[in-house]
């Protein structure tokens, strides 16, 4: 049953803002979030709520992103990505959030974000001009130049789009096609580009960057709860240093064979 908004929303907000504050999340923040809306009650709970109170929380100050990804059905097949019509495949929040007033998305086939807030086009704005999905200007990359944090609401922690840049930057032998895939872009404007972007291939391979927290130091993360969700907030600077730093003295550390 769909809780009704008139009543419950400012103790749902209130909720969802004091789980914020329990995990030292801050106003002005810039804050990436992965999350599975469908943890934080057991009864449903209205997307565009959630994301009132993630940017309410944040204030004009702060910047809200989140993964658009379209990996799923933007590929050698099926070709064609529209920046304002492409659907996200990873989550409900984030396929909200994409429509949300306000929000822009980042130029890229497979691994786009959303970002809505302070830095929202410092952050999206150069994406396209990499050729792989989380390069140097993949607002997942820029997000330790703004000090920003990353929070998983409800979903683990492995669902890490950030570590993919780290592989990326360090060049782990087995996370690239060799191959470049060709995509067709069109950007808010409706124009038009063809660009041949390298994709990921996990193939043999099973991602596990929930590893990640054992090569942390205790004040690097946090955990708790945003209403019954369990939630995991890690400092993005520091899962990029120490992630890197973990990958090069053993390349294949977060993922298994399979």
């Amino acid at each position: 049953m769909l809780i009704n908004r008139n009543v419950c929303e400012s103790d749902l907000k209130n909720e969802i803002c004091n789980g914020l504050d329990r995990l030292g999340i801050q106003q002005g923040d810039t804050l990436l979030v992965h999350s599975s809306l469908k943890s934080l009650s057991y009864e449903r709970i209205d997307a565009d709520l959630v994301l009132e109170a993630l940017l309410g929380f944040l204030t004009k100050q702060g910047t809200l992103l989140m993964p658009s990804l379209s990996y799923i059905t933007v590929n050698s097949s099926a070709p064609n990505f529209l920046l304002n019509g492409t659907p996200s495949c990873v989550g409900a929040l984030t396929e909200a959030f994409r429509a949300f007033q306000g929000t822009v998305r980042s130029l890229h086939p497979t691994h786009s974000v959303c970002a809505n807030g302070k830095y929202a086009y410092e952050l999206t704005e150069a994406h396209f001009k990499d050729t792989t999905p989380v390069g140097p200007n993949s607002p997942f990359s820029l997000l330790p130049n703004y000090d920003g944090k990353i929070l998983f609401i409800g979903c683990g922690i492995t669902p890490n789009t950030s570590m993919h840049g780290v592989e990326e930057a360090v060049s782990t032998p087995y996370l690239m096609n060799k191959e470049k895939t060709r995509f067709i872009l069109r950007d808010r404007n409706g124009k038009t580009s063809e660009v041949h972007h390298y994709t990921h291939d996990f193939k043999g391979y099973v991602q596990r960057y929930d590893r990640i927290i054992d090569y942390l130091e205790e004040s690097d993360y946090k955990e708790g709860n945003i209403m019954e969700a369990r939630s995991c907030v890690i400092n993005s600077k520091s899962l990029w240093i120490k992630g890197s730093q973990t990958l090069k003295i053993n390349p294949y550390t977060f993922v298994d064979r399979i």
